[in-house]
Formats: structure tokens, sequence, C-alpha cells
């Protein structure tokens, strides 16, 4: 068996490096939802998907090819028509014939590009729903760190057991967004028995659990002390009074913790 360093130190380290009071006030950065969703841990689930092309966008492009060959045929069967009969000495109410009939021709493909407009503007309010679905989703993603454990086989018969730390960091002035890095690496060779590495990948995920627990109990903490001084008016003063509030929080949390007994596997 090869491990990368003991997967006990993984745990602690990364808690300690993230503040929560540094994300306090922020929203995820919208990239989280596109090119950087893979930064997010499998735990929160994914954006909602783009809809297939709706019904009405393809009737409404149905229903522009169509008029456009209608228009064309009609103009040409309407400008023959005027043609044979003024060239037999009909009326001169064929020469305004004539005249529909070319500028139906000359404007048939005027329909494409009404039916493209149309359908666009339809797909341009589906587009816009969907966006808010995806930030919808975002902002239920809170900003503290979580660890994921999973097994992966090789091709020479050995066993890796991975842990991945899902690390949120500041983004800009406003937003936060995740990294992701291996925090440990666990390899076995495929003559372990396969009860111990199946019981090693275990431990080392009720202990993901519990390490991602509490920083979620460390974040909350803070978020709720921020919440309750911060006044609706977004005034500095009072942004700086939540926050020392939260930092209050977030340490009477970490000594409560540190006054606990050490969780013994």
């Amino acid at each position: 068996m090869f491990a990368s360093f003991p997967a006990e130190s993984t745990f602690t380290h990364v808690a300690s490096e993230v503040d929560p009071v540094q994300l306090l006030g922020r929203s995820p950065d919208e990239r989280l939802g596109e090119e950087d969703l893979g930064q997010l841990p499998a735990s929160v689930g994914r954006p909602p998907a783009a809809p297939p092309e709706s019904a009405a966008r393809r009737r409404v492009v149905r229903a522009g090819a169509t008029m456009t060959g209608v228009t064309l045929l009609g103009g040409l069967g309407l400008a023959l028509l005027a043609v044979v009969e003024a060239i037999a000495g009909a009326g001169a109410i064929w020469w305004g014939v004539l005249a529909l009939g070319v500028v139906l021709v000359a404007t048939h493909w005027g329909w494409v590009h009404v039916a493209e407009l149309t359908g666009n503007r339809i797909e341009s309010r589906r587009a816009a729903a969907l966006r808010d679905r995806r930030r919808e989703w975002l902002r239920g993603i809170e900003p503290y760190p979580r660890w994921e454990v999973a097994t992966s086989a090789g091709e020479d018969g050995t066993i890796t057991i991975r842990t991945t730390v899902h690390r949120p960091v500041p983004a800009g002035e406003a937003t936060y967004t995740f990294v992701c890095e291996e925090a440990a690496r666990e390899v076995y060779s495929g003559e372990e028995p396969a009860a111990e590495v199946a019981g090693r990948a275990e431990l080392l995920r009720r202990r993901a659990a519990a390490a991602t627990r509490e920083a979620r109990e460390r974040y909350e903490a803070a978020r709720d002390a921020y919440e309750r001084v911060l006044l609706a008016r977004d005034d500095e003063a009072q942004r700086r009074a939540a926050l020392r509030a939260a930092s209050e929080a977030l340490s009477e949390r970490i000594n409560a913790n540190l006054r606990e007994p050490p969780l013994v596997e």
C-alpha cells in the first residue's frame, strides 16, 4: 500500500485556512454553474439543464418556411398570369397584378427573417428563465469546505482511495467560488484483503462527513450572527459590526469544539 500522506491530517488543515467571515455577504460566482462546475462537489447536485428546443419555436420556424414557399409560388403565379393577360390585351388591372407578383417574389425571404426573429425571442425568454433557475440553485450552495472520498480501480489491479476537498475562496469583490484539490491518496495493491480496503474507505468517508459537518456548523454560526446584526440598509458601519459579531460567534464555536473530547474512531 502507498499513501501520498497520512489521511488523518486531511481534515484539519483546510478548515483552518478558510475564514467563513471573509465569505459573508458574498454571492456565488455564476461561472460555478457553467465552466467552473467541476470545482463543485457532487453532493450539491448539478444546475438545471437546458430544456430541448421549444415546440413553439419549431412551429414558428415551420410557419415561416411555409409562408416563404407560398409567397414565392404565389408571386410567380400572379406574375406569369399577369404577363399572359397583358399580352392578350386584357385591362390595365393586370399590370397591377404583375407588380404585386413581383413584390411577393422579391420579399418572400422576409418570412424567414420574421420567423427567425420570433423564434429567437421565444428562446431568449426561455434562456432568461433558465438563468434565473440556475442563479436560484447557486444561491443554495453555502460557502464552506466539503470533503469527498471516492475509489477507483487501476488497470494493474490496484485500488486508489482519493480524498478531495472543495474549498470556497473569494472571487472578485462580491462573489466567491470553489477550488477542488486532492487532499490525500492511498493506493492499495490487488493483493490487499478487500474487507480491509473497504473498511479504510468507509472510515475515510465518515471522517470526511464529520469534517464537512463541522465546517458547515462553523459557517452557520458566523452567518447567523452576521444576519442578526446586519440591518436591511447596507451601511458600512453596520456591515463592520455584523462582521465583528460573526467573528465572535465563530470564535465561540471554535472554543466550544476545543473543550470537547476528540473524536475517537
